[in-house]
């Protein structure tokens, strides 16, 4: 059987790929954005860059990334459930990383939640580190975010 990392097609989010990326945000997140709010995302905002997986047609992940100055701020990343674990997530945030990197910017941050591991455990691949923590940052549970940061372009 081939290797599903061969078969993703990764490119930038489009409207058309609305209805697809609201499934993975359902699935992903407690309190998922709207679709206007991705919709503004991708038409309004100036400083916003998203990226898709698309495999098979469909949307099985994608990435967010908020480039302002010199900084890249990872807004969101999200992989469908049975699509997890397949390289797909960080190849979308290698992906980014290099896009932002291309853009000028000089180091990328995110925020986690605390009880994410696997999550934690991709971006240290990819050579975050611990930044500090917001207190209850996640208004469903009041969970405290981790900060991540990593240089890209010294």
């Amino acid at each position: 059987m081939e290797n599903i990392k061969d078969s993703v097609l990764y490119r930038f989010m489009a409207v058309d790929d609305l209805e697809d990326v609201m499934k993975v945000e359902h699935e992903s997140f407690t309190i998922p954005w709207s679709r206007e709010a991705f919709y503004n995302e991708i038409e309004n905002n100036q400083f916003a860059f998203y990226l898709v997986a698309e495999l098979d047609g469909r949307i099985a992940g994608y990435c967010g990334v908020w480039l302002v100055l010199d900084e890249a701020h990872i807004t969101n990343v999200a992989v469908l459930p049975n699509f997890r674990g397949k390289g797909i997530g960080l190849t979308l945030m290698e992906k980014m990383l290099k896009l932002a990197q291309e853009h000028g910017a000089k180091t990328a941050t995110l925020e986690v939640r605390v009880s994410n591991l696997p999550a934690q455990s991709m971006y240290r691949k990819l050579g975050f580190q611990e930044g500090g923590i917001r207190k209850r940052y996640y208004t469903d549970n009041q969970e405290d975010a981790l900060i991540m940061w990593v240089t890209i372009n010294e």
